[in-house]
């Protein structure tokens, strides 16, 4: 069991440095081949960050374990709001824009009840998947197409977040390959290490290893996303914190389960359906009046997420 945990924490901690070095070697190269910062900041910085989640998808997907990567994805999204944007609204209040309330958050509701009809069925097949995918490009056209048209300051913060992330200074080649290099056999090391380190401990303690990808595999994969979205709050960036969880929770539900049922078509458990499912959709839903009220996420708002956060993780738990 002590091995199976430090393969589960070892393989989370490679995935975190190898996403970190991967998102930085992708942007520096974009910027060296001249691509816009915003657009840098709304894919490869927003994106990149769930890199890890889509690992461990892929990975548990290819090996049968259906259960781990509907886990994750599931308890990333629950994480992104109340546990991620929690933390970030309570470093600093989060002073979000009217786009948040009347297109982003609208838009990801949106597609979290479009994935319903999918599970329903206990099967994602790789036609389903292939659609997720399809669903996930119609997001991005839509994203870069409004992006023509945003507000000033919100580009502004893109554009600095994103210089800042690409580290302007080196020039050699040679070391953005190496991180691109690093980041992508990290990402794959670390994604085979959680994923047999969780269905043994799982299989070991007689539990769905649905649940294991739920709780510890979620939160260790949505690290990249914490420390995005902190470090943007702090910086008073509120539109990239929140932008960057609503992103996220798009991706992992049209991309990465997309991507997951592709490489082999999924088996949806029951606990899914009747628990998991239902625990993202309270806290999506629990999102909206609070970022309604005032276009404030406030530092009590951030205490209710994270004790909402607690109270369904506890419940998908019982």
């Amino acid at each position: 069991m002590t091995t199976d945990i430090l393969k589960l924490i070892g393989g989370v901690g490679v995935i975190f440095f190898g996403a970190e070095w991967l998102v930085r070697g992708a942007v520096r190269l974009a910027t060296r081949l001249g691509v816009p910062p915003v657009v840098l900041g709304l894919t490869i910085v927003s994106l990149g960050t769930s890199a890890p989640e889509l690992v461990v998808a892929v990975v548990a997907s290819a090996k049968g374990a259906s259960g781990l990567a509907l886990g994750n994805v599931m308890g990333s999204n629950l994480a992104n709001i109340g546990l991620i944007l929690a933390v970030s609204a309570m470093v600093r209040p989060l002073a979000v824009s009217g786009r948040v309330v009347t297109r982003e958050v609208p838009v990801m509701l949106l597609i979290t009840g479009l994935v319903y009809p999918v599970l329903m069925n206990f099967h994602v097949s790789r036609l389903e998947g292939l659609g997720l995918v399809g669903l996930l490009f119609a997001y991005l056209v839509f994203v870069f197409r409004v992006a023509r048209d945003e507000d000033e300051k919100v580009l502004g913060d893109f554009e600095r977040f994103a210089k800042e992330t690409a580290g302007l200074d080196p020039r050699a080649v040679v070391r953005i390959a190496g991180l691109l290099v690093m980041g992508s056999v990290g990402l794959a090391l670390g994604g085979f290490a959680v994923v047999e380190g969780a269905t043994a401990i799982a299989l070991k303690l007689n539990i769905s290893d649905s649940v294991i990808g739920f709780t510890a595999v979620a939160i260790g994969t949505s690290m990249p996303e914490l420390a995005t979205s902190a470090v943007a709050a702090y910086r008073n960036e509120a539109d990239i914190a929140v932008g960057n969880v609503i992103g996220s929770n798009v991706f992992n539900l049209t991309g990465i389960l997309g991507v997951a049922a592709l490489v082999r078509p999924l088996d949806v458990e029951q606990a899914v359906l009747s628990v998991e499912f239902p625990a993202v959709v309270i806290i999506s839903v629990l999102l909206v009046p609070i970022v309604r009220a005032n276009l404030t996420i406030r530092r009590s708002e951030g205490v209710l997420l994270l004790a909402t956060y607690v109270a369904l993780a506890f419940w998908v738990l019982s």
